[in-house]
């Protein structure tokens, strides 16, 4: 940002005139593109353009708020319209260049896009943009929160926009550039502002301070730049508060104070509760945190930094950048992040993050943030989905595969954390007892040639060895049909596009053909066919009677609920998933034939 002159302030200074006080953000703003903190990129484009005399007419700054759009375009104008200019390098000494830092200069038209958006504006700009400008080189505008204009004055400014006279430049600025039409967008250059480095904020606070002849600690002005998320203009309009509130130095104890945040070591303290699963020492850390009258929903936000923290180190070691915890506790956060596992560390900051949507919605900050503890406090080691599957996928190994190298595999492979191995102990027995039996059951010799009467029982044991995913979805078709000697016919309803996507087609059949001959001895080619809903029912039926998982039965007693029916029908459609209790309620009656033509009219 800029360097100050004389203009600071003095903090001894009491016998100014209420009123005069510049704040900090203006009185430090940068004159020349080189005092431009963070966008060194764009400021190095911009002036090369003006030293190779390629200046566009028009220029679209974007970015977050308080990173430098508006400052930059005012350089551009000083850089433009200068007496000793075009130069990258305006004088700031002549009347020109002081007269577009005060925002009074007759040639530089600044306009707040949010409060002079209508047509009729912009009606104005064009009928103005053919005189040449007063005193100046160029005839320049900025348009601020250009995006808030409206459809119609986007419209009135296309063909200026495109074909300005040669005298004018235009200078927009936006928060939000995905509202700005396209057809702006293609006529302008545009610029991206990056947000700002806590590092280079922090760097930029302490020239500050020290050029108004004030202290300040080095951990405070961490504080503040992390609380800027990355905005120059927040952080120095925090600082000026700071420093109106602490006096001649700033502590870190005052901007805890000041902002109603809890210290590190109060911060640290809770942490280390939650992580040692002691849900009265956390929730008696709350009561003494509440009872000194801190924001709830700042802990709740330090919390969310602690976490973030964690998965930093565990992912990066203590080498991780960025971090929100000040370096005397680095050393915990270090050995906190190798004792969890990373899953853990995620679910922590989902719920956190969870409870963080909810109390903007909520009178009951407090109860939100203890069940968030509670909730942290019980998460033990998870695993990974990836792990759960293997798990599960092993435990229906194929025929011929032994249970003992099964659980070999599985402990030396994607073995568990303690605490899911004992959830799992506790909990999963029966159905590993059950993938067990269906093994010993794989494993029994072959069956021979496929019959009616042996299809049902050893389609059953198909379904248990092809995997979890493809087995639900043959539960949801019908037994197949023998067609030959080497051959099996299934019918699915039209649109059901697991079994027929051409893509994955010959991999599920392969599979399926692949188990049935290792159950039986034979080789079979399964072919797909698909029916109408009505005969896929009937053959649900059929499959019923033969013996098939009730799961399908329940399908098809749902495809002969009257109204359910009827959407079926009309819609080409297939039932997918069904919750349980589903038809304890009577369906409506169907619309009438003149109801169901309307219907299709509408279409």
């Amino acid at each position: 940002m800029a360097k100050s002159k004389s203009t600071a302030i003095a903090p001894s200074d009491d016998a100014a005139a209420p009123g005069s006080y510049t704040v900090m953000a203006r009185r430090h703003r940068p004159q020349q593109f080189g005092e431009l903190v963070g966008q060194e990129a764009v400021a190095q484009a911009l002036m090369n353009a003006i030293k190779n005399g390629r200046v566009a007419h028009a220029y679209l700054f974007t970015g977050a708020r308080g990173v430098g759009k508006t400052s930059t375009a005012r350089i551009l104008a000083k850089a433009l319209n200068c007496v000793k200019g075009p130069t990258p390098n305006p004088c700031n000494e002549c009347d020109i260049c002081k007269g577009i830092t005060s925002g009074e200069d007759v040639d530089v038209i600044e306009i707040d896009g949010a409060s002079n958006n209508g047509v009729e504006n912009v009606r104005e700009i064009r009928n103005n943009v053919q005189y040449r400008p007063s005193r100046s080189r160029y005839k320049i505008y900025i348009i601020d929160e250009v995006h808030m204009l409206s459809v119609p004055a986007f419209n009135a400014l296309l063909k200026t926009l495109e074909e300005p006279p040669e005298h004018v430049k235009f200078i927009f600025a936006t928060t939000t550039v995905q509202k700005v039409p396209i057809t702006i967008l293609s006529r302008c250059q545009r610029f991206d502002f990056g947000t700002i480095t806590t590092s280079r904020i922090v760097e930029r606070l302490r020239a500050i301070v020290e050029q108004e002849g004030l202290e300040a600690d080095g951990e405070a002005l961490e504080m503040v730049a992390r609380r800027a998320a990355g905005s120059m203009r927040d952080a120095q309009s925090l600082l000026d508060q700071l420093l109106a509130f602490s006096g001649n130095q700033l502590t870190a104890d005052q901007v805890h104070q000041l902002l109603g945040t809890a210290d590190e070591e109060r911060v640290v303290e809770l942490a280390s509760a939650i992580l040692a699963h002691e849900p009265k020492a956390a929730l008696d850390c709350l009561a003494k945190t509440a009872e000194q009258g801190l924001a709830l929903g700042e802990l709740l936000d330090q919390l969310i930094a602690y976490w973030r923290d964690l998965m930093l180190v565990h992912c990066a070691g203590e080498e991780a950048k960025d971090l929100s915890i000040s370096p005397r506790f680095r050393e915990t956060v270090s050995r906190q992040a190798k004792e969890l596992q990373l899953d853990t560390i995620l679910a922590g900051l989902e719920v956190l993050s969870a409870s963080k949507a909810r109390l903007r919605f909520s009178n009951h900050g407090r109860i939100i943030l203890e069940m968030a503890i509670i909730r942290m406090g019980r998460l033990e080691d998870l695993a990974s989905l990836t792990q759960l599957a293997q798990m599960i996928a092993q435990n229906s190994a194929p025929a011929g595969q032994n249970a003992s190298n099964a659980r070999t595999t599985s402990s030396s492979n994607t073995a568990p954390p303690e605490g899911v191995k004992k959830k799992l102990s506790g909990v999963d027995e029966e159905e590993i007892a059950l993938a067990t039996s269906a093994e010993m059951t794989s494993s029994l010799s072959p069956k021979g040639v496929l019959t009616p009467a042996t299809l049902p029982e050893v389609w059953r044991e198909v379904l248990t060895l092809v995997g979890p995913l493809l087995a639900n979805q043959l539960k949801n078709c019908p037994l197949p049909a023998i067609s030959g000697p080497n051959t099996l016919v299934m019918k699915v309803p039209s649109g059901y596009t697991h079994l027929s996507d051409g893509r994955q087609n010959a991999t599920r059949l392969g599979r399926i053909e692949e188990e049935l001959r290792k159950l039986t001895g034979h080789s079979y080619q399964l072919r797909v066919e698909t029916t109408s809903i009505n005969e896929t029912t009937k053959s649900l039926e059929a499959s019923r009677a033969e013996g098939m998982p009730r799961r399908v039965d329940r399908r098809a007693e749902a495809s002969q609920e009257p109204l359910l029916k009827y959407a079926m029908e009309a819609l080409d459609a297939q039932v997918l998933q069904m919750e349980e209790g589903f038809g304890s309620i009577t369906a409506s009656k169907p619309p009438e034939p003149d109801a169901e033509a309307a219907l299709e009219t509408e279409e």
